[in-house]
């Protein structure tokens, strides 16, 4: 674009996640006249998450005594000095550039010096605010005319391991309206199923409240006793498990590896059993195996330890052709891991979550090398979101085809479902739905 919008003012504030905790909210103004006259104002709040890969961006926290060492004051300050004077003057419009001078002012690999929470909020308001200046949808601003496909919802409906105070070791469990003809008909069956699912807990004198990200958490055995409730739930709702829903899993492996003994401890299911449960990677994917069997299981996240390259070149070799197979922590939105994993036949997949990376441009990088190598991308939220719905029209600028945003139920998760109602409002007939496993299913 030849058009000149000079960034006038970068201010940010420390604000709440939807767990009470302090994250970093950022607002970039823009016009060609005096700030506060003519000025288009963009605004993000970066998300958090509890589940986090130990090779993902450096979330900087101040570690005193307020909020329990978890404020956001440093960061806070890093926005409205180093950052700010990087970008002021900037042209709002040339993202790729705002991003290098944000990476620049950082000069860490994981912006340990100045956080990714203080860089992404920057990067992501510039985004907003550049949107809001040309009086486009923030989706067609990132993505162009060629932006319409709208994402399958992978919503999660069972919460378990560190996003619930429960048994259940697994972190997600999830389900997905493949059989759907258009987004918001997809909204429709899950939020149906959701709520079939609350009365057969309730039935079953099961807890029906909920984790971090709105799927229920109560205490279950293990992963194929949950399965079967969500299969009953689908059925009960007047849908056919596999042709109208499929399932995912998100077992956030790394959390369960020890990794002296190199085993998957599961403590969940150890205590409802009553003897220890472990698990060597090739048992997991046995077990992994048993359940694709049993149940329309099509996608499972972080199935393996984070670095365990071998078991997931494994794993990929023995599952990857029936089942998507997703790099979370293993990925971490860092095109360099992507890269590895691509030559190393590890996952066909990426989670992608943009304050993993730090940068809006970084993050849109390691989806272009995903989708050109022929892995998906899931575009995802965090455990600790806001009512931010950038990632909505994330989704649809890269035409990912599918996303992670939560149960239809806290309005931070609902807050994006219903920003992509509107999205496929404003296409029309242009908006594309499509089922992402199509392929692997003929």
């Amino acid at each position: 674009m030849n058009r000149y919008l000079p960034i006038r003012s970068v201010y940010a504030r420390e604000v709440l996640d939807s767990r009470g905790n302090p994250t970093v909210e950022t607002e970039v103004t823009v016009g060609e006249g005096v700030v506060g006259r003519d000025g288009y104002t963009g605004r993000a709040i970066v998300p958090s998450g509890a589940s986090t890969g130990k090779f993902e961006a450096l979330e900087l926290r101040d570690k005193e005594a307020r909020y329990q060492g978890l404020g956001v004051q440093k960061a806070v300050e890093h926005v409205n000095t180093e950052l700010a004077e990087a970008v002021l003057g900037e042209n709002v419009l040339k993202q790729g550039w705002l991003d290098k001078l944000l990476l620049q002012a950082d000069g860490t690999e994981n912006k340990e010096k100045l956080g990714a929470n203080a860089l992404l909020g920057v990067s992501l308001a510039a985004a907003d605010a550049g949107a809001k200046a040309m009086r486009m949808p923030l989706f067609q601003y990132l993505g162009g005319v060629h932006a319409r496909r709208m994402p399958v919802p992978m919503m999660n409906i069972l919460n378990g391991g560190r996003h619930a105070d429960n048994t259940v070791d697994f972190q997600e469990f999830m389900i997905m309206p493949t059989g759907a003809c258009c987004f918001k008909e997809g909204l429709r069956m899950c939020a149906e199923v959701y709520q079939k699912l609350k009365e057969i807990l309730k039935k079953n004198q099961l807890s029906t409240a909920v984790g971090d990200e709105g799927g229920f958490a109560p205490d279950i055995k293990g992963a194929r006793e949950v399965l079967e409730l969500m299969e009953k739930a689908v059925e009960q709702a007047g849908y056919q498990p596999g042709t109208d829903l499929c399932f995912a899993i998100d077992a956030a492996a790394s959390e369960l590896y020890e990794e002296q003994e190199k085993v998957y401890y599961f403590p969940g299911e150890s205590s409802m059993t009553g003897h220890k449960i472990i698990r060597t990677a090739s048992e997991m994917v046995d077990y992994y195996e048993r359940l694709i069997q049993e149940f329309p299981l099509v996608s499972i996240e972080d199935g393996l330890w984070e670095e365990d390259w071998e078991g997931w070149s494994m794993m990929t070799k023995r599952l990857g052709d029936r089942v998507q197979l997703v790099g979370d922590d293993f990925f971490v939105t860092n095109e360099k891991r992507l890269a590895k994993g691509i030559e190393q036949k590890a996952g066909n997949a990426i989670l992608v979550k943009v304050n993993q990376i730090g940068t809006l441009s970084e993050a849109m990088d390691a989806i272009e090398r995903a989708q050109t190598s022929g892995y998906g991308a899931v575009i995802s939220h965090r455990s600790g979101e806001s009512e931010d719905t950038f990632i909505a029209d994330l989704a649809v600028a890269v035409n990912a085809g599918q996303i992670k945003t939560g149960a239809p139920c806290r309005g931070e998760r609902t807050a994006k479902y219903n920003r992509l109602l509107a999205i496929e409002d404003t296409l029309g007939e242009l908006a594309l739905y499509e089922n992402p496993f199509q392929k692997n299913n003929s």
